[in-house]
């Protein structure tokens, strides 16, 4: 009986060390979450304000490249005016104001023989401001997948302070004017609720 009681007694003992390094733990851990969970936070808004500025400069770039096409369009439709005229001193003079990419292309449609669909059809045509915008697009579309990636990593740091916040609640529980038996539950609850989170913890990347 005197051992049993003695037992008992260091376990009680053991158990109030066992509970303030837990919550001196938990707090630590439950801090560094709520920290990462921020910057993280961070990064996920300047990725999405990185994405939507080169979203809108790739609007302003595709704009230029319609622009760049209908002018394009006009010099062409001179051309076939004048060729279908006969008028070759017109002809040649559009001919010399074609762009660089109309140039590029109309060789390339009088090499396949004057196809009836014209050198706009021709994949070597690209109006100045294409390349351009569907490079910034692409990039829109990068930093808009980091920028979920990071949300991704925000709201998993998010949810381990929420572990953490009920593991510092049953290890408080612990202390109350409990039954013995429901005391230890709850702390051993506790345990096991640090050691899941501090494994996560350990697989989860940091942002210092």
């Amino acid at each position: 009986m005197t051992e049993s009681v003695s037992k008992r007694d260091r376990w009680r003992g053991s158990r109030e060390l066992v509970t303030v390094i837990i919550l001196s733990v938990t707090a630590v851990l439950t801090a560094w979450c709520g920290f990462q969970a921020s910057k993280w936070s961070g990064e996920m808004s300047i990725a999405f304000s990185q994405a939507s500025s080169a979203r809108v400069q790739a609007a302003d770039a595709s704009s230029e490249a319609r622009d760049a096409r209908q002018w394009d369009l006009t010099i062409w439709v001179q051309w076939v005016l004048a060729d279908a005229d006969g008028d070759t001193t017109l002809r040649n003079y559009v001919e010399e104001r074609f762009t660089p990419e109309l140039r590029t292309a109309f060789d390339a449609w009088q090499a396949d023989g004057r196809a009836d669909t014209g050198p706009f059809a021709e994949k070597s045509y690209v109006p100045e401001g294409s390349a351009h915008a569907a490079a910034l697009n692409h990039r829109a579309d990068q930093r808009f997948d980091v920028a979920l990636q990071m949300n991704h990593r925000a709201d998993n740091y998010s949810i381990l302070t929420v572990l953490f916040a009920l593991v510092l609640f049953l290890t408080a529980m612990s202390q109350r004017e409990l039954n013995d038996r429901l005391r230890d539950v709850l702390l051993l609850t506790a345990i096991a609720g640090t050691v899941v989170g501090a494994v996560l913890l350990i697989t989860f990347p940091v942002d210092l």
